[in-house]
């Protein structure tokens, strides 16, 4: 059986935007159309880019091994379509750089079936052939991450994992991917889990779901298998209520130590749409081929949670869910943590998790930026309690190792909510990118 705790705490500071979920929050998951031609980037994932294995010219089937992982920090490729490849070359990412990639022109009368391979079964499986098949089969974290599965899984010598939590929270604004995969995969999320607990160990589950999303968690309660050792818990809606930190200061009431992982006190946080995932794939030996994403927002006609295949251009899928005309602005993401799209020939990929998209009139311009006042809104809204005023200020002074050694710059996961408070519209978080990224390059030219 499921059990419920409506906590009324949670972790300290956050903000609350407006969710703007009830657009797509009701709307069941529908096959998106497949794309004349697939582009494929070989860097999908945190890490070592994918190697090619295929050849141009050469016929390929749906779910068949284009490029394998480049290293243990890396997953392999699948096609997402069976086709041609027409050429490998330079594909455009949303990062504005150029990676190596692959030209996949799909068949237009094939039924798309993904063929049966060599399944793993969670009951005689072992952790290590788990791990390998997670690693195998191209599974990254589909939270937007897409940091590889298999890594995040690998417990550390001398460490243990004592619960395993599943992140069903999608505080995001406007997203409802997790919220329809709970609803409508389910017994895919319990398999996984089973899949989970025999590579962690963990002896207790806890799924962790917001208010707002009540029929998903009434649904896996009432799913949760007898006996198992499964909680599912109703957490109060706050941003950033799904980042791992907060996740597990609200739930343990364990803080994880700066520079640290949940691991360090015990735990291994893992998403819910990974998690179905690992269930849907694993027994049937196959490559992820498609996500689950949502595409709303404004300027948006055919709003929409949609099985889209991994490299379906971006500019094919607003054709196909029609846009307003006066289009502004595009993300890949939310609108807290995502990312501005400067060219629409990018392509979907593992960690996309949703496509907004805003018209002119829809964007508030924030053109001005005034200096610091001091009101202390941004310490407020820091949920690891960090000073965004000062590390601003110094960021403008260029002293990011500064920041990073004396105020702790490297702990900060950009969530954006000290910039969302900020009356002087301040973008703070782009200045703590850049001087990250500075302190990165200083410390990988000592090396």
């Amino acid at each position: 059986m499921g059990f419920f705790n409506f906590l009324q705490n949670s972790f300290k500071h956050g903000i609350h935007p407006a969710e703007h979920k009830n657009e797509t929050k009701d709307l069941p998951i529908r096959q998106f159309p497949f794309a004349p031609l697939i582009i494929l980037p070989t860097l999908q994932h945190t890490g070592i880019p994918s190697q090619i294995i295929v050849s141009e010219g050469q016929e390929v089937v749906r779910g068949q091994l284009l490029a394998k992982a480049g290293g243990f920090v890396s997953v392999p490729l699948h096609a997402p379509v069976s086709g041609t490849i027409r050429k490998m070359g330079y594909v455009p990412t949303i990062s504005g750089k150029k990676v190596p990639g692959i030209y996949l022109e799909s068949f237009p009368s094939s039924s798309q079936e993904v063929p049966e391979g060599k399944g793993i079964q969670v009951e005689s499986a072992t952790p290590e052939e788990i791990l390998q098949g997670i690693q195998d089969a191209g599974i990254v974290g589909l939270g937007g991450a897409a940091f590889p599965t298999h890594v995040k899984l690998k417990i550390p010598e001398g460490k243990r994992c004592e619960v395993l939590i599943i992140n069903g929270v999608e505080c995001e604004p406007y997203l409802t991917t997790d919220h329809r995969v709970m609803l409508e995969q389910a017994d895919d999320i319990f398999l996984g889990i089973q899949y989970l607990q025999k590579v962690t160990g963990a002896q207790r589950v806890i799924i962790a779901v917001e208010a707002n999303k009540q029929n998903a968690a009434n649904h896996l309660a009432g799913k949760v298998p007898r006996e198992a050792p499964i909680k599912v818990q109703i957490l109060p809606v706050k941003y950033p209520q799904g980042a791992e930190k907060m996740l597990v200061s609200t739930l343990l009431g364990k803080e994880v130590p700066s520079g640290g992982l949940p691991i360090d006190i015990g735990a291994v946080v893992i998403n819910v749409a990974t998690t179905a995932e690992i269930g849907r794939l694993l027994p049937h030996g196959q490559g992820i081929q498609e996500r689950v994403i949502t595409i709303t927002g404004p300027g948006v006609k055919q709003k929409g949670n949609y099985l889209i295949p991994i490299g379906t251009p971006l500019r094919f899928v607003l054709e196909q869910v029609g846009t307003a005309e006066n289009i502004s602005e595009v993300y890949l993401g939310g609108p807290m943590m995502g990312t501005a799209v400067a060219n629409l020939d990018i392509s979907v990929t593992k960690g996309t998790s949703g496509i907004l998209v805003f018209p002119e009139t829809e964007i508030r311009r924030k053109e001005n930026i005034y200096p610091c006042i001091k009101c202390g809104a941004c310490l407020d809204a820091c949920p690891i309690f960090l000073n965004p005023s000062k590390l601003g200020i110094l960021a403008k002074a260029g002293a990011h190792d500064e920041m990073a050694e004396k105020y702790h710059l490297m702990d900060c996961f950009e969530c954006g909510s000290c910039a969302y408070m900020c009356p002087s519209n301040i973008p703070l978080v782009q200045y703590f990118r850049l001087s990250k990224n500075r302190v990165r390059k200083r410390k990988a030219s000592i090396t």
